[in-house]
């Protein structure tokens, strides 16, 4: 009867212990962060990388007991919207987030969805950080938008120069999808191109997002002769079938975007066919990484089962929402505040070596610090994964 009693009661005892140790940890506020991007459809890859990335880093700050703004622990919880890539489910995945009290929004990723978004995030007090390109998000008299990478128009030109002094690129050529944030891509990268003295001898040919034959799409591009085939804005779906119909083809040129890409979909879809495919990679090369960038990345592939190496310039966003509050913790419901702290915020990059530092920038570009500072790297794909090819830095 006894040994009955003290089972039950170490048995109540440790539920008690458990119960006040999630009290415990329920005592810290919870912090919302929203993700409002796509993670589904042929750019998938491109929003689930920023929410994993985002999920990954809110895990492990939760796990540390929180993170400390003013000498107050919160819990980070990260609220994620699948926009789909359409600008009506952007606008109601906005919506859900001035709805849930949230100010701060990583995405969306595309130029669609980022414009229709703007007028709900300025009408609500959200700071949003897309990955699109439109300049008029971030030039005044917008102010609500940082730009979350580094974009077409700032990458296109030093990948162009660097393919002229070391690969003797003369002639290019543009292919793009029949949608706006492609095409709006090609157009800067035209623009770009002839500002470099490049010949451009292809700029007009389209194709549709459900192309599954691209043959005749690129048969005439292929005929000008380029040297460099740039695939503006392409998605990480339709970059391998593009590749592989060039090659197929019989194009023995150089092969370019500045969209970031993801090698696993790449090896699947085009194999060795790939190998030296150019594009826009995640802002961490193993030679800058710091320790605390190895273990997001272990971390994140331990959570998801793999990684997906945009997401060196993914888990960005968050770090930079956090640590700009954390200067100025008015910041948390005020994003006029925020605006204010940016002009003069710096912290310490904790992904990178030596003493490289978290600064906003854009000043060149938008006439306003509107843009996170990340290193622009270049990657070059050979044998299933990305190698480094340069890297510059963006003002």
């Amino acid at each position: 009867m006894k040994r009955r009693t003290l089972l039950k009661t170490s048995a109540l005892a440790a539920v008690a212990s458990l119960s006040f140790l999630g009290m415990a940890h329920a005592e810290n506020p919870v912090l919302k962060i929203g993700f409002v991007g796509v993670t589904s459809g042929p750019a998938a890859a491109w929003g689930i990388s920023n929410q994993r990335s985002m999920e990954t880093r809110a895990a492990w700050l939760n796990e540390l007991g929180g993170y400390e703004i003013d000498g107050q622990k919160y819990d980070i919880q990260i609220v994620a919207f699948d926009d789909q890539k359409d600008p009506k489910r952007a606008i109601a995945g906005m919506e859900k987030m001035a709805q849930e009290g949230i100010h701060y929004v990583v995405g969306p990723n595309v130029d669609d969805g980022a414009a229709a978004v703007r007028p709900v995030a300025e009408q609500n007090g959200i700071m949003y950080f897309p990955y699109a390109f439109p300049k008029e998000l971030y030039t005044a008299p917008a102010s609500n938008a940082v730009l979350g990478m580094v974009a077409n128009y700032q990458s296109g030109p030093a990948i162009y120069k660097h393919l002229m002094e070391n690969e003797g690129v003369q002639k290019v050529a543009f292919v793009a999808a029949n949608e706006s944030d492609p095409l709006s891509q090609r157009d800067g990268g035209v623009e770009a191109a002839k500002a470099l003295g490049l010949e451009v001898v292809s700029d007009s040919v389209t194709y549709q997002v459900d192309t599954t034959d691209f043959t005749p799409v690129l048969l005439p591009v292929i005929q000008t002769q380029p040297d460099l085939l740039v695939l503006s804005g392409v998605s990480p779906a339709n970059a391998p079938q593009l590749i592989r119909s060039a090659r197929e083809l019989g194009y023995e040129g150089l092969i370019s975007t500045e969209t970031a890409q993801d090698a696993t979909v790449l090896q699947e879809g085009a194999g060795e066919l790939a190998n030296g495919f150019i594009s826009v990679g995640g802002a961490s090369t193993p030679e800058l990484a710091s320790d605390a960038m190895r273990e997001f990345v272990d971390r994140y592939t331990k959570m998801f089962g793999e990684y997906n190496d945009e997401s060196n310039t993914k888990v960005y966003a968050l770090e930079y929402i956090l640590e700009t509050i954390k200067a100025n913790p008015a910041a948390m419901t005020d994003v006029e505040a925020f605006k204010t702290t940016m002009d003069t915020f710096e912290a310490p990059n904790p992904y990178m070596v030596g003493d490289a530092k978290l600064t906003y920038v854009g000043t060149s570009s938008f006439g306003q610090k509107r843009q996170v500072s990340v290193p622009l790297v270049v990657n070059v794909f050979k044998d299933g994964a990305f190698e480094t090819l340069f890297v510059a830095q963006v003002d």
